[in-house]
């Protein structure tokens, strides 16, 4: 286990899943309303110092939950299948797997468990946090460095969206060269890359991935990062809450255990794919960003950071920030019903847009304007 001095977040996984590296701040108040929130982000307050209030799901999106998983279980296994057998077909056995947290933790721990399925392998498995604007926690990676020197770091996360993360973590790896001297690899392993962000993943659709529908409840009861000077100090780990309050609602281990019972009927359709992907240029052409500048221009938003593309993000936007509007390519996708529950739930209005790469998009109210 982690030879540290803190308390670090141990959440509903096991152990034998999933380490995480992360500060326990459980009994840190740290959560603001959705409103106080969103004016001090706008106000230049860094978002990762503060948490929203965590959304409880209701029973009526539950429901949507289990609906979609069951829909889409076999395209989520798939995926991960492809993503992880093109990881070991590149980076080789002699792998440490690091998840972003907390996106990308139930990919992370569903790729460990496809490996150890298919070759055997049991392959060690952490999730740490990187912040936009902050960078990933250099004390984690330093953890995993002395812990696993031998072995090659691969960065696992769940979707991209405009490929904030993934420029984050090419910026982190070069400053982590820099001060300490050791040469990691800024390839993000996604399971779905709609924004054309990442050269590693196991499709680029940009469906609904259940993991992406609930917020803690489906990743092991911890909350997002947190980075605060009040609570973490330069020898720290980044920090994170454990919802403990929540364990009957929590779908984390169900929604695993669903995706890994897929493995072996996916098991062609993995092929397939990673056939298909072997035979095309998959280096990044951030398309995505495309988008992002014509819905800018089109609704006068200033701010890139308050446009939020694909399935992945919308949902965030719903979940813990204030919305301004949903775009949608259309509104008769059957597909996007948490997405639709979500904004009647909070009185978000929906509209189509059809100009875009992204099945949905999800635009934040500059407070400061009235646009």
């Amino acid at each position: 286990m982690v030879d540290r001095k803190m308390k670090t977040v141990t959440g509903s996984y096991s152990p034998k899943d999933v380490i995480f590296l992360l500060k326990d701040l459980s009994e840190a108040s740290l959560e603001r309303s959705l409103d106080v929130r969103e004016q001090a982000i706008q106000s230049g307050t860094h978002y990762s110092e503060m948490l929203p209030v965590e959304y409880e799901p209701t029973e009526a999106y539950l429901k949507l939950f289990h609906e979609s998983l069951h829909t889409y279980k076999r395209k989520v296994a798939t995926a991960i299948g492809t993503v992880s057998e093109l990881i070991v077909e590149r980076k080789g056995t002699g792998i440490v797997l690091v998840s972003l947290a907390r996106g990308g933790t139930p990919v992370g721990i569903l790729i460990k468990r496809y490996v150890k399925e298919e070759y055997e392998l049991d392959v060690p498995h952490y999730s740490v946090s990187i912040i936009r604007g902050r960078g990933i926690d250099e004390n984690a990676m330093m953890y995993i460095a002395r812990k696993h020197p031998d072995k090659r770091v691969v960065f696992v996360d769940g979707w991209t969206g405009k490929g904030a993360i993934s420029k984050e973590l090419t910026k982190s790896v070069h400053s982590i060269k820099e001060k300490h001297g050791i040469t990691l690899d800024d390839e993000l392993a996604v399971l779905a890359d709609p924004g054309y962000c990442s050269s590693l993943f196991g499709t680029r659709e940009d469906f609904l991935i259940p993991s992406a529908c609930l917020n803690s409840t489906v990743s092991g009861l911890v909350s997002r990062t947190v980075l605060n000077d009040l609570w973490i100090d330069e020898t720290d780990f980044h920090g994170a809450k454990v919802y403990s309050e929540l364990c009957e609602k929590d779908v984390s281990n169900h929604f695993i255990g669903v995706i890994e019972n897929e493995f072996k009927a996916a098991a062609p359709f993995i092929q397939e794919a990673k056939q298909s992907l072997q035979q095309i240029d998959t280096t990044p052409t951030w398309i995505g960003l495309k988008t992002v500048s014509l819905i800018q221009e089109h609704f006068g938003i200033e701010n890139i950071n308050f446009v939020k593309p694909g399935v992945g993000e919308t949902t965030r936007v719903l979940l813990r920030r204030l919305p301004w509007k949903i775009l949608v390519k259309d509104l008769n996708n059957p597909d996007l019903g948490h997405i639709f529950q979500l904004a009647n739930e909070r009185g978000v209005p929906v509209e189509e847009y059809e100009q875009m790469t992204y099945t949905c998009c999800g635009l934040i109210k500059p407070l400061e304007n009235d646009i």
